[in-house]
């Protein structure tokens, strides 16, 4: 299960810091980087949901421009909220 898990991880980070769009993989990358291990399975499955949507929508959620729906304000996006770059 650990092994999964990692691979999982691994492809979830690349994807963060591969986005298409420089702010988000900036921001997301670095914050995978920091915080994708200790995420537990749900909250990866939440993590990998948020990375299906459109960058520049995403990009809105997290720095507060848009109120994201209901199903993708989750405590992970709350965690990225309030991650900043110099953690």
């Amino acid at each position: 299960m650990a092994v999964v898990l990692d691979a999982r991880r691994k492809r979830l980070y690349y994807r963060s810091a591969y986005t298409g769009t420089k702010e988000t993989d900036v921001l997301l990358g670095a914050f995978a980087q920091r915080h994708l291990a200790e995420l537990d399975e749900q909250q990866l499955d939440d993590y990998e949901k948020l990375l299906e949507i459109d960058d520049p929508r995403l990009y809105k959620w997290i720095t507060a421009q848009e109120t994201p729906p209901a199903e993708y304000d989750t405590p992970v996006l709350q965690l990225i909220q309030a991650f900043e770059l110099t953690d």
